[in-house]
């Protein structure tokens, strides 16, 4: 029987937190986090019943504030804990038992003498090693955890404003950020004394996400605030984007390299639209995207699925959808 192209799942709430399962055995599962403006905030995993084509909740907690970032532990073989992550004021860890059911593992904070702790704005948890994760804070840092032991590896000042995102390379040493400054800088966790600026845009406009092409880790890409461009960056000429992606109308909110290509990248946005270009043109400009989808409403979220890179998610409004690509 033909698969589907496309499959929907409505919750009750706005869908801003989004991550595909990397678990072989475990298709077409994701996690996706709510945005309320409530304390009291939700994260569901829901999974594709196969005979049925309908999405189903397979379970979830009550999360305090709205989940800045949702994702799973980078695990294809499922050698390790059943793990996601979480961050908000906090980060957490959460347990998949079961498939039923799942529950708090460790709550991870450096900050042991004070009631108060800076929001984390984002995480990235490193594919060579899944002990180690790196999340952002608006107070200028960014922290390494080992999640083994529950303790920080280093904390360091990243920024001179708020840090909006972190990203590991290939590997276990490089990592970069970016943030409220305007800049996107590189860091290596065997020489944390000095990092490398690869990027400040114009007018200091503040960069909002960053993600890092795990296939060719020369390659960086990120995004303005309120812009509708995507900027690609090539770590080897620093400060000079290597091509500029102007094809949306309105801001653009995700971007994601394909986990499988070097060369294609999927990018969402406000203008309700999920677009895959390819950039294997480079350095010629590219013009149009390969593909375009339009959605129902803005696009907030997307993910793509690193164990099956013909699906990718997104999220907008309280609607999820996997589409084939």
């Amino acid at each position: 029987m033909e698969r589907k192209r496309i499959y929907t799942y409505s919750s009750p709430w706005v869908i801003y937190g989004l991550s595909w399962s990397t678990r072989i055995n475990q298709p077409y599962r994701l996690a996706i986090g709510s945005f309320l403006e409530d304390y009291t905030n939700r994260v569901d995993v829901i999974q594709l019943n196969e005979e049925t084509d309908q999405f189903e909740v397979m379970c979830g907690f009550e999360h305090p504030y709205p989940p800045t970032k949702c994702m799973w532990i980078p695990d294809k073989n499922s050698t390790r804990p059943d793990l996601l992550a979480t961050t908000g004021d906090y980060l957490r860890l959460w347990e998949v038992s079961n498939q039923r059911s799942i529950k708090l593992k460790s709550l991870l904070t450096n900050n042991k003498n004070s009631e108060f702790c800076a929001p984390l704005s984002s995480f990235d948890w490193n594919e060579t090693d899944p002990t180690l994760l790196a999340t952002s804070s608006i107070d200028t840092t960014c922290t390494i955890w080992n999640i083994e032991t529950g303790q920080a590896k280093t904390q360091l000042i990243a920024h001179d404003k708020e840090v909006f995102d972190v990203a590991f390379a290939r590997g276990t040493d490089l990592f970069a950020s970016v943030g409220a400054d305007g800049s996107l800088r590189m860091f290596d966790l065997r020489n944390l004394e000095h990092s490398t600026i690869i990027y400040e845009t114009p007018s200091f406009v503040p960069l909002l996400r960053l993600c890092w092409n795990k296939q060719d880790p020369n390659y960086l890409a990120t995004i303005q605030q309120d812009s509708p461009n995507v900027i690609i960056l090539d770590i080897r000429v620093p400060s000079i984007p290597a091509a500029e992606l102007s094809f949306h109308k309105s801001a653009v909110n995700g971007i994601s390299w394909a986990p499988h290509s070097s060369c294609h990248i999927c990018t969402v946005s406000d203008d309700k639209q999920a677009l895959i270009w390819d950039l294997s043109s480079m350095p010629k400009p590219i013009e149009d995207p390969l593909l375009t989808y339009n959605a129902q409403a803005e696009i907030n979220q997307l993910s793509w699925s690193s164990t099956q890179p013909d699906w990718i998610a997104i999220a907008f409004s309280s609607d999820l959808q996997i589409l084939r690509v």
